[in-house]
């Protein structure tokens, strides 16, 4: 009778980017398992060293880093504007996306006090910035921003308390092309990460009603998730215009592309420096 890897042994050679053959071995007796979990740990830890060596060379930026970096330069290349918004974020604007207290978001949210929180999401301060905007510029208006999000979510390999997302609006635009829009900018931030193929799936949302989610990879992860407007939101910020708006998970961008299996990994982290473990 065969044997696997211990839990240790599993969780130890997953956090140092085991390949999956590796992960999937087999051994007669636990001498043998022993023998070979340490001279692959070996090899791996070398492995990691010479990538952490690298980095400190100059030669490479962290991953999350260098995607930021391509997806700003192919929006802007695309007529998108970049825009910086505060990090912390008003109870009232939450309220005029229908979060209150009694919103099944509500228990998610970090919150500063009474009256102020760690934005969990960025479409709030995007409105803000937009009412403004759609006065002053000749439509279409195009706006993007990418920058952290922070909830209360179960720690697992595809959730995180903090992650960085990448919202993009384009308002202004003729109403019968917003479909064929919403694909053509999923397909530009899509191949811009590195996937050649996506799916959009109709979703129930609790602040939207309804999105076309944006999935992706062997399990289908939902990388992004898109919603067309003029939407009942609108009214809140005196918005009238038709527009499209995507947001998307640069983690889990770089786990499909990049066939990281943690989003952990992928994202800003005190063990991993670019999905390089640390206690090596």
């Amino acid at each position: 009778m065969s044997i696997s890897w211990s839990e240790t042994q599993h969780r130890r050679l997953n956090e140092l980017e085991a390949a999956e053959r590796d992960l999937k071995r087999k051994f007669d007796t636990e001498q043998d398992r022993d023998r070979a979990f340490q001279l692959l740990e070996q090899d791996l830890v070398r492995s990691a060293r010479q990538k952490l060596d690298e980095l400190r060379s100059g030669s490479r930026r962290p991953r999350l880093c260098r995607l930021e970096s391509r997806l700003a330069n192919v929006l802007t290349d695309n007529g998108f504007v970049q825009v910086t918004t505060p990090t912390i974020m008003s109870k009232g604007l939450l309220a005029k996306m229908s979060i209150d207290d009694h919103h099944q978001l509500a228990s998610q949210i970090f919150w500063l006090g009474k009256d102020r929180c760690l934005r969990p999401m960025l479409a709030p301060h995007l409105y803000y910035v937009l009412k403004d905007l759609v006065r002053l510029w000749e439509k279409p208006v195009r706006i993007f921003e990418i920058g952290s999000c922070f909830r209360r979510e179960s720690q697992g390999a595809q959730h995180a308390n903090e992650f960085t997302m990448l919202n993009l609006v384009e308002m202004g635009l003729a109403a019968d092309l917003r479909r064929q829009r919403l694909d053509e900018l999923a397909t530009l931030i899509t191949a811009t990460a590195g996937i050649d193929h996506y799916t959009f799936e109709s979703i129930d949302s609790t602040v939207y009603g309804e999105t076309l989610d944006i999935v992706a990879g062997e399990n289908g992860l939902e990388i992004g998730s898109s919603a067309m407007g003029p939407h009942a939101l609108d009214r809140a910020w005196q918005i009238t215009d038709a527009w499209v708006g995507i947001g998307f998970g640069l983690e889990r961008l770089l786990m499909v592309a990049e066939n990281i299996n943690s989003l952990g990994r992928a994202g800003r982290s005190l063990g991993y420096l670019d999905g390089i473990r640390l206690n090596v």
